[in-house]
């Protein structure tokens, strides 16, 4: 996923090495995966040329994938395991590998949010990522300091998008967002991505499963101002608490914490506009730009 570097190929190979892990280059499922890989094409008796024009890819991708420097992406691993007759042995870590597109602090909360029947967040400085329009999303990782290289910036912006199938899946996930006044006054990445994102949101509100509540900057009293936190809810009512400041993450499993953390997100929704208020405030916004 996201752009990719291009490589010395042969006519009809494809460019596309994939992304590097965000971990340390030789560490984590990404070598295992790269080190199984190379197990298997050995015992095909094949060369890293001659197996490449087997799956569309260059002899220098197939090295950056067994030396687990590039992350593989998920066709090509499906092609590997048939061409290789590995019997789903690859396949099987796909998911893993997928995984290791996100930040390493965000990997669990991306696995937990796949798994979600309800997620609710309370947001204070930018708009929620699964709300995030690409271009929002660009503009954000690009202001980062220090700053991040464009192939980073380009993975972790499909990365986001992909987390927003949560929106088709079925059964549906109940989704709600709280997001206070200021998130949706700043002009970030420019009025042109601001208006963008505005309107997502408006798109993104009319969904049934989706409740989208905007705490406005006047309200005396807000249970939020211990700063943002997302609560999901597995099947079967395990419920956690993900935190999230300057790359930095904290997962919460302590039930007594987190059920405090749920009655406080229950305030925050009461004190915040209703979802029918708050789609009216955001299209106010919009005309305004």
């Amino acid at each position: 996923m996201g752009s990719m570097n291009s490589v010395e190929r042969g006519e009809g190979e494809r460019e596309d090495a994939g992304p590097r892990p965000e971990d340390e280059p030789g560490s984590g499922v990404v070598a295992a995966f790269g080190r199984q890989l190379k197990l298997l094409r050995v015992r095909a008796g094949l060369e890293r040329p001659e197996f490449g024009k087997l799956v569309g890819y260059a002899g220098q991708s197939i090295a950056s994938f067994e030396q687990g420097r590039r992350i593989p992406p998920p066709r090509f691993i499906d092609h590997a395991d048939e061409v290789l007759d590995a019997g789903g042995v690859l396949k099987a870590l796909k998911e893993e590998v997928g995984r290791a597109q996100y930040p390493a602090f965000f990997r669990d909360m991306a696995r937990l949010e796949a798994e979600a029947v309800e997620l609710c967040s309370y947001d204070t400085h930018v708009v929620k990522g699964l709300l995030q329009t690409e271009e929002y999303t660009r503009a954000l990782l690009a202001m980062r300091r220090p700053l991040l290289e464009e192939e980073t910036i380009e993975l972790r912006v499909a990365a986001r998008l992909a987390r927003q199938t949560i929106f088709e899946r079925w059964p549906a996930p109940l989704l709600s967002f709280v997001l206070e006044e200021s998130v949706l006054r700043k002009p970030l990445g420019g009025r042109a991505v601001l208006r963008g994102q505005l309107e997502q949101l408006l798109l993104i509100g009319q969904k049934r499963n989706v409740e989208i509540q905007v705490m406005p900057l006047d309200r005396e009293d807000n249970a939020g101002v211990d700063g943002p936190f997302t609560m999901i809810t597995r099947k079967g009512g395990e419920q956690f608490t993900y935190m999230e400041v300057q790359g930095r993450s904290s997962l919460l499993t302590d039930r007594e914490e987190v059920r405090l953390a749920a009655a406080r997100y229950g305030i925050i929704r009461s004190q915040a506009l209703t979802p029918r208020e708050s789609l009216g405030f955001v299209e106010k916004l919009l005309g305004e730009l």
